[in-house]
């Protein structure tokens, strides 16, 4: 019951009564007061979690790295002295990790955080709205742990805190986020103008509900995925909710997504985490990490720290003409020379003067690209990748840990993506090629001819690169444990990540994963 309610109330019944004492006024502005103070209480733990999905999400070296440095999309090379870090990023890359690695470790906890922290909301009494977003965090921070591991840590609302967690089995955890996701639906709102993407919405359960369907099988049998024919079918028919809704529309500039203003030009984005200065009392973050300060060249602008990078066997799935592939951005390149997508070959100031790298040599970017680089021109090994615009704009464009580019989490070209990934697998091949050449054309791809298995993997790629997807469709694709560049062959027990030892030794109720 809301505020207002509650206190119209307590008023009607005040004068029902007719002789007020003292005490009585004394008690009823009491507990108003309580009334006021749990609603502030409420708000509060759910802002947090909010704010709590950050670390996992966003930050460089959390969820982010352990999806796309996996993968062939993103590689971490250590160039001499930096980016070594006691080989944990080419750990990541060859796929040699341990229980001890740092960034599993990381990742993991965080991620069981960010599920206490909704959890918490449901332990004060909240609206309908309120638990219904709190449950749709808590939902979206397992389906994320059990990407990664398998198996979901979970606790119910006012449960033992000491007590070790009970742990989900991989079908356990999938059929309760799947039964969330449809029981909270109803008590979400609509995503509209006075609704933004960064409040959680009945369009963001419905396009998480669908990545439930869609990797269901392949959560469940990582070596051999099955695709049910009525989960795909789920996935079409919520895909065709989302779709036909009229709310979400392909942007005409593919990177206005992910600009700095994206919460009013990005007209694809179903849920975001808010970020900027000072936004930590509304509901995001108060920060942004979107990537570009990691892999820029320290004498660019921004200036980076001259780290991640992509290779030419990536880079190579794009036509020139796919404005995926990179372009001038108004706001960004006329004020710092610094191009979007992907950045190969010399690099320019907003004056058109070529840049130097720090030994005097051309910042000319290459496809070479080693995992421990030495010698002169080690600065300029890598294609490098700025798929968020730079902001610019809010802090002078000085500080990325101040940047307003919200954090994109579902959008609508991945929606259609899965429809047509799902249309693929249930002999409809003909109804997805459809949807994927209409993306295409948006894009400035050629249209494709036919829709296979293979050129629908590699069109996520080119649709959703660095976006936290990749090792997850490679899995349910059947691609991770082949061989690619920087990366040979693998090992089954690589398709989960090992369960950290410091978790394993303070639950009981967790197992460590085979192979570790």
């Amino acid at each position: 019951m809301h505020l207002h309610k509650r206190i119209s109330i307590l008023a009607l019944s005040g004068i029902a009564l007719g002789a007020c004492t003292k005490l009585d006024e004394k008690l009823g502005s009491t507990l108003v007061r309580s009334e006021a103070e749990k609603v502030i209480k409420v708000n509060s733990l759910l802002i947090n979690a909010y704010n709590d999905m950050q670390l996992p999400f966003q930050d460089q070296s959390n969820f982010w790295a352990l999806q796309e440095m996996p993968s062939d999309e993103a590689v971490a090379p250590t160039r001499g002295g930096d980016w070594d870090d006691n080989g944990a990023w080419r750990s990541l890359k060859l796929h040699t990790w341990t229980p001890e690695h740092g960034t599993i470790q990381n990742t993991f906890t965080n991620l069981l955080l960010l599920q206490f922290s909704a959890t918490n909301v449901l332990n004060f009494q909240p609206s309908k709205q309120q638990a219904a977003e709190a449950r749709f965090i808590r939902a979206l921070s397992m389906f994320a742990t059990l990407d990664g591991w398998g198996q979901v840590p979970y606790r119910e609302p006012n449960e033992n805190l000491l007590l070790a967690p009970k742990v989900k089995t991989a079908a356990d955890a999938i059929a309760f986020i799947i039964t969330e996701l449809n029981a909270i639906i109803p008590d979400l709102p609509e995503r509209s103008g006075t609704v933004k993407a960064w409040t959680a919405n009945k369009d963001a359960a419905r396009t998480l509900l669908m990545k439930c369907y869609l990797n269901k099988g392949a959560f469940l049998n990582r070596q051999n995925p099955t695709f049910d024919a009525a989960d795909m079918q789920q996935v079409i028919t919520l895909a065709n909710e989302v779709i036909g809704s009229g709310r979400y529309s392909l942007a005409n500039n593919y990177f206005d997504n992910l600009a700095y203003n994206n919460d009013v030009i990005g007209t694809e984005n179903i849920f975001t985490q808010q970020n900027g200065p000072g936004l930590s009392t509304i509901r995001g973050g108060n920060a942004a990490f979107c990537h570009w300060a990691p892999t820029l060249h320290y004498h660019q602008m921004p200036s980076g720290w001259n780290g991640f990078a992509t290779t030419g066997e990536f880079y190579d799935l794009f036509e020139a003409t796919d404005t995926r592939r990179g372009m001038a951005y108004d706001g960004v390149t006329d004020v710092t020379g610094t191009r979007v997508g992907f950045l190969i070959g010399q690099q320019f100031n907003k004056d058109g003067v070529a840049l130097k790298d720090r030994k005097g040599n051309n910042l000319a970017f290459t496809r070479d690209l080693k995992l421990q680089e030495a010698g002169t021109d080690l600065e300029i090994k890598g294609i490098r990748v700025v798929k968020y615009p730079p902001d610019m704009v809010t802090d002078g464009g000085h500080n990325s840990n101040n940047a307003s580019n919200d954090w994109v989490f579902f959008r609508l070209a991945d929606v259609m993506l899965m429809k047509a990934e799902a249309q693929l697998r249930t002999n409809a091949a003909g109804a997805g090629l459809l949807v994927v050449n209409q993306l295409r054309v948006k894009r400035g791809a050629t249209p494709l001819a036919v829709l296979t298995l293979d050129n629908l993997l590699d069109e996520r790629g080119r649709e959703l690169y660095w976006e936290g997807w990749r090792r997850q469709d490679l899995i349910r694709f059947g691609k991770f444990l082949e061989p690619w560049d920087l990366k040979p062959n693998d090992d089954p027990r690589n398709l989960l990540f090992p369960i950290p030892v410091n978790d394993l030794a303070v639950n009981p109720n967790l197992k460590q994963n085979p192979g570790y």
